[in-house]
């Protein structure tokens, strides 16, 4: 879809995430890395999984591409948001820091093609982009594949590269697209596709619809602050009203920062249910709720709801790099879950490295 110059300062909001996040680790002060970096250091165990962690929530701007939008009018370098700038360098400091073994790319900025023709030369250059990443860093880095929904003939011709080329493990989709979230029947055709290869799909959120893009819903809040959450929630809300599992069964979601505000309305979605169209009973609610995958971006709250709500064993380790900095990651997103009182070493080992392996097998062979 053609995007404006207002809906690219949609995006820049995650500047102010940024900025808003990183003056909260500064004014923690150094005891807030201190107890990150402890927490990491503290917490190795047996098979050291803490410094071999998988890292699902990773967006990626190639640089390649970058260029190219610019030279293609998509683009002013001087007005992309902080996080748009991402270097080999940073990341693999962060990676290192952290012992992030693998991060699991999502191209970020898909939605800005004037046409088909663009989006397969704009997804041209991020493919090749990734290819020469992932052959120079042999099992650093693993593929989501794009989605550009507007342009469903190009979508299929970028799951075909992305899987059968770069042996993609996912895709990535936005949480609703011009306010129609997933789940909806417009989406049947890129379902089915993904169905068909039993594919992992990672939703993402952005503003909620139907407001000023980039204007804070309440004055004073960040829309990532509250109304990105609920975006996602809505979604998964979708997903489980349209029975979207029960039709794709070969389809895995996995939710980000936690699933949003799910975990914590699961009770009144079942209480409530039957106010839906069609009625949600609490059988099928609870049936979803241990279906979706849920990642600790964000970063993860103490995790006794999750956990009693989906099970441990459906958590995967994230960071929102770059979205969130470094100092957000070792200060805040790495201790949430090295030092939640609730996950014992084991739930930990799983969130951390096994529960994507099992999700996602073919990041093996990264």
């Amino acid at each position: 879809m053609p995007e404006s110059t207002e809906a690219m300062s949609r995006r820049s909001l995650l500047i102010t995430g940024g900025a808003v996040a990183t003056t909260v680790a500064t004014t923690s002060g150094a005891s807030a890395l201190a107890r990150g970096e402890a927490a990491s250091q503290g917490s190795q165990s047996g098979d050291n999984a803490d410094r071999a962690r998988i890292d699902v929530h990773h967006h990626f701007t190639a640089p390649a591409w970058v260029d190219w939008a610019e030279r293609e009018g998509l683009v002013r370098r001087q007005e992309l948001p902080w996080w748009a700038r991402w270097d080999l360098d940073s990341t693999l400091a962060l990676m290192d820091r952290v012992g992030i073994a693998t991060a699991v790319l999502n191209p970020t900025m898909q939605d800005r093609y004037r046409s088909a023709a663009q989006a397969r030369e704009g997804l041209t250059v991020v493919f090749e982009a990734l290819a020469a990443l992932v052959a120079s860093h042999p099992g650093r880095f693993a593929v989501l594949g794009p989605a550009v929904l507007d342009h469903p003939d190009v979508t299929t011709w970028a799951l075909q590269h992305a899987f059968d080329k770069l042996g993609a493990v996912g895709v990535s989709v936005k949480a609703n697209y011009n306010g129609i979230y997933l789940g909806d029947p417009s989406y049947d055709r890129f379902l089915a596709e993904l169905d068909e290869r039993a594919t992992v799909l990672f939703t993402h959120p952005l503003d909620l619809p139907g407001g000023p893009p980039g204007v804070p819903t309440v004055p004073g809040i960040p829309n990532f602050m509250c109304d990105f959450l609920l975006d996602s929630t809505r979604a998964a809300v979708n997903l489980i009203r349209t029975r979207t599992l029960d039709r794709y069964p070969h389809l895995s979601v996995v939710l980000p920062h936690a699933g949003g505000f799910l975990p914590h309305i699961a009770t009144r979605m079942k209480a409530f249910g039957s106010f839906c169209t069609p009625p949600l009973d609490a059988a099928r609610v609870q049936d979803y709720l241990h279906r979706f995958y849920y990642d600790t971006a964000g970063p993860l709250a103490p995790s006794g709801t999750l956990v009693a709500t989906a099970g441990a064993d459906r958590i995967l380790f994230g960071t929102d790099w770059p979205a969130a900095s470094a100092d957000i990651i070792t200060g805040f997103t790495v201790p949430a879950v090295e030092t939640d009182p609730v996950l014992t070493n084991r739930q930990r080992r799983g969130i951390n490295r096994h529960n994507a392996l099992r999700l996602m097998p073919t990041l093996k062979r990264t």
